[in-house]
């Protein structure tokens, strides 16, 4: 007999929102039954991250999670369900759009990609990354000088608006503007008839940004530990600030969202 189709979505991004090294314990287990509770009452648990999927699976035992996730969306983008014998497997066909559009993203931006280097080598000191797959990056010195690298970015962007990126802190990754946490996210949510109205989104940084919008979620939170940015983002869009970090800031979201349908027993 198949299983019933979710309802809503719970999704969250991992490193800083579900799980936090400095807090003790990193992964609060009320957290845990109170995403089982909503589980019952079908919602659909999605971890949306930078990791992997092989990283993420790693990090869901590291921090002894042990509950899988209905779907995680790896890399800001490829979306997996589980398969057989363990495995993930691409859900739909998004994975390979994404693919293909990164494939053309980057030899259609070769002359962009030669500017940014160049000025990066004039005017900063952080370094131009190139990595496997085709995959493109820049590493900063400080927080500040990445916030000019991102403006810069930004307004070459006005010219080439596929061009777009994900940040986490002084780490910054080239990607196909098309393709993000949130448009992922929604993509999702429409292969599962879904929509934004029943989608919990919680993130507590920059590359988070993209799915703490109302065209992708419409009930959307960031834990106490979340960057000034995305606090000021997710209160400004009617969204809730966790006092508490990551996992127990968490609990407090979905608290404020669900009330007594989400108290752990």
């Amino acid at each position: 007999m198949a299983a019933p189709s979710p309802h809503f979505i719970l999704c969250f991004d991992f490193d800083g929102t579900l799980v936090h090294p400095e807090s003790d314990p990193a992964f609060h287990p009320s957290l845990g039954q109170m995403i089982q509770q909503l589980r019952g009452q079908g919602a659909a648990w999605v971890i949306n991250t930078g990791r992997s999927l092989s990283q993420t699976i790693s990090g869901l035992a590291q921090h002894g999670i042990f509950m899988q996730p209905d779907y995680i969306i790896a890399q800001e983008c490829d979306i997996y369900r589980p398969g057989i014998l363990g495995r993930w497997v691409d859900f739909g066909s998004w994975n390979k759009q994404a693919r293909k559009a990164h494939e053309r993203f980057v030899r259609d931006h070769e002359a962009s990609f030669d500017a940014i280097r160049q000025w990066l080598r004039q005017q900063t000191r952080a370094q131009f990354l190139e990595g496997d797959f085709g995959e493109f990056g820049i590493v900063g010195t400080t927080d500040e000088e990445m916030d000019r690298v991102c403006a810069y970015i930004d307004a070459h962007a006005r010219q080439f608006p596929d061009i777009g990126y994900h940040r986490n802190g002084i780490y910054l990754r080239f990607s196909h503007s098309g393709y993000s946490k949130g448009t992922a996210l929604s993509e999702l949510a429409r292969l599962l008839g879904i929509d934004a109205s029943r989608c919990f989104a919680a993130g507590d940084n920059y590359n988070d940004l993209s799915m703490l919008n109302p065209r992708h979620a419409r009930m959307i939170a960031t834990p106490g530990n979340g960057l000034p940015a995305v606090k000021a983002h997710v209160q400004h869009h009617g969204g809730f600030v966790g006092t508490r970090p990551a996992s127990e800031g968490m609990m407090e979201a979905l608290g404020h969202f669900f009330g007594s349908n989400s108290q752990s027993r």
